[in-house]
């Protein structure tokens, strides 16, 4: 596929185009040639893929439809118009099919150059995860931030610096979601930080992929909320390892949660009231022991995820 790509590069559309018109006259007149023997009208699906990549749709059908009458003229066979149409939509069909294959794996590959354009010039630290959990784009404040020993982040598995997030990525088949959460996040030196990462889940194909932005919120979280001293942590958390049981609307509410709704949009899609939601979330941070949505979130990416 690689060669093909690099075939169908937009500099190689003169020398293509040149080389498939010289196959379809060399096809034609080695068909006249065998005409009394054998029909080889269909060498020309060939160059109608070769040219496919540069041609319009309505040029490359016109192309099916004039091959197809050189492999009818050309024919042993007794004249058909059925014959003639098939071959038609044989030769167009084929022609269109290649040329949206190529259409999409360019904006595809554009999108990717967008997409990592963006993430090199972002002054905020951003990285993207493949669905094996290895980083896959990296900017140099993501670099800055998590300081990696070999001095690049690209190829290394995300649970090494930022665990919670490995556990987003999602195989199976379910709504994609935006999200965000505050955990600890590890350097490449040993350090730990707090961090509030704000991520977003996708899809390329079939395999899950995953976008994050990165804050390190460490000195933030120092000066620690009104009653509580720094780094204390909250008296109403359960022991670790256990879990808090939930009923089945604190469930769907923290499924939708994870999702990235807002309250109004949970209460709309749950059909209850928005002071409804706003207790059930109360309910939920005080079963979880946590303050935040953000921490919310990733106690049930980690917690309740089968449950969701």
């Amino acid at each position: 596929m690689l060669h093909l790509e690099r075939l169908w590069h937009d500099r190689n559309r003169t020398p293509v185009l040149t080389t498939s018109g010289a196959i379809i006259l060399a096809v034609a007149a080695l068909d006249w040639w065998t005409k009394p023997y054998v029909s080889l009208g269909f060498l020309y699906l060939f160059p109608i893929m070769l040219a496919a990549a540069f041609l319009p749709r309505w040029l490359i059908a016109l192309l099916g439809v004039v091959c197809a009458v050189l492999a009818e003229a050309f024919s042993s066979l007794e004249p058909s118009f059925i014959r003639l149409a098939f071959e038609t939509l044989a030769l167009a069909g084929c022609g269109l099919f290649v040329a949206e294959l190529v259409r999409n794996r360019r904006l595809s590959l554009e999108s990717q150059a967008r997409l990592k354009a963006l993430v090199e010039t972002s002054p905020a630290a951003i990285v993207t995860v493949d669905e094996r959990g290895f980083i896959e784009l990296a900017n140099r404040a993501a670099v800055e931030l998590m300081a990696p020993r070999g001095g690049d982040l690209i190829g290394n598995p995300i649970a090494a610096f930022l665990p919670e997030l490995h556990h987003a990525l999602r195989w199976e088949e379910a709504p994609q979601f935006r999200a965000s959460m505050q955990c600890w996040g590890h350097r490449g030196n040993g350090e730990s930080f707090t961090a509030d990462v704000w991520f977003s889940t996708y899809k390329e194909g079939a395999a899950p992929k995953l976008a994050a932005i990165i804050a390190d919120v460490s000195e933030e979280e120092t000066m620690g909320a009104p009653g509580t001293a720094p780094g204390a942590p909250n008296p109403h958390a359960p022991e670790h390892g256990e879990r808090a049981a939930l009923n089945s609307r604190e469930t769907d509410v923290l499924r939708l949660l994870v999702q990235g709704l807002a309250n109004k949009e949970i209460a709309a899609r749950m059909e209850i009231s928005e002071s409804t939601v706003k207790n059930t979330i109360q309910q939920l941070f005080a079963k979880t022991g946590v303050r935040t949505r953000s921490q919310l979130v990733r106690v049930a990416l980690e917690q309740y995820r089968s449950a969701l």
